[in-house]
């Protein structure tokens, strides 16, 4: 086959299909009909000799040969989209641009109070917005390009991203100063007894704590899950519950919450915290800018 012989369009349909599953949502998508979606679909299908999605009542579920089409056109895509758009230079100290950042609360707490304040010396037009996504969603919104950068501890994103690491950590736990562990030590059986907060952060890695816990055959005293860090500091402050938490978040709370930390006794693997981008704006030159200042700031 040659590349004369197939319609960069129908390419297009075959990605919205991949990510929206459904010929209404894709139509709606590219302001076409719906049977152009079905015609671009069947030349597509007589072009490749393949079915590429069948109809089911979750909506156009993508054939194997589809899914091994998915990462190079996706990739292929993206590269001609960010060669037609891409600016030449990115000048942060004039650009009034909006970077949007994947990132939890502890990445808030951790990053932004220094980011901000090296924006404002080198970019002082320059706005940051958070979002806080699943890996799911954080896909598909870091693919259309909604979403700039993602930092944080993100396994799940790897087909079609790039990544580099800026540091590694620990968890630990924390509890407040006075607290009975704090004289007697973070021992197997203090950790049994004491009563603790989960966090669940669902949608990111830090969701596994609680699995190697359980795995390790500790059963936890849980008297409180909440569905972020953000509050853990003042519940801690003024209670005998104590966290498992990254050692990030432990760095930024301790003194302003007046807690101690001391290790888990349960052994929970390290984890790395890398900043994340979408191949499409590998080369785009603002991207390149940011992702740059956040290695520089914060790699160890």
């Amino acid at each position: 086959m040659e590349l004369h012989d197939i319609d960069l369009n129908l390419l297009v349909v075959f990605n919205e299909l991949l990510r929206q599953r459904r010929v209404s949502a894709v139509a709606e998508k590219l302001g076409i009909s719906q049977p152009a979606i079905s015609n671009a679909l069947n030349r597509l299908r007589r072009i490749l000799g393949d079915e590429l999605f069948l109809r089911t009542s979750k909506g156009m579920i993508p054939t194997p040969f589809a899914e091994t089409l998915a990462e190079p056109i996706g990739f292929a895509l993206g590269a001609i989209y960010n060669t037609l758009n891409a600016t030449t230079t990115f000048d942060p100290a004039s650009s009034s641009r909006t970077f949007t950042i994947a990132m939890t609360d502890i990445g808030e707490i951790y990053f932004l109070p220094a980011l901000m304040k090296r924006l404002g010396k080198i970019a002082p037009n320059v706005t940051i917005s958070t979002v806080r996504r699943t890996s799911e969603t954080l896909q598909e919104e870091m693919e259309t390009g909604r979403v700039d950068l993602a930092i944080g501890f993100i396994p799940d994103l790897k087909t079609g991203f790039f990544q580099r690491r800026l540091f590694r950590q620990r968890y630990v736990c924390i509890f407040r100063k006075g607290h009975a562990v704090a004289k007697a030590g973070m021992t197997l059986a203090a950790f049994r007894e004491a009563e603790h907060v989960s966090i669940v952060a669902e949608g990111t890695g830090h969701g596994m704590v609680d699995d190697v816990i359980q795995r390790a055959g500790v059963a936890r005293n849980i008297r409180l899950r909440v569905p972020h860090f953000v509050a853990v500091g003042h519940i801690l402050q003024t209670t005998d519950l104590i966290a498992v938490v990254p050692q990030a978040y432990a760095t930024r709370t301790l003194a302003p919450f007046a807690l101690e930390q001391a290790a888990c006794p349960v052994k929970i693997p390290d984890i790395v915290i890398n900043v994340l981008w979408h191949a499409k704006n590998h080369r785009e030159p603002g991207n390149q800018w940011l992702r740059q200042l956040v290695f520089e700031e914060f790699s160890l």
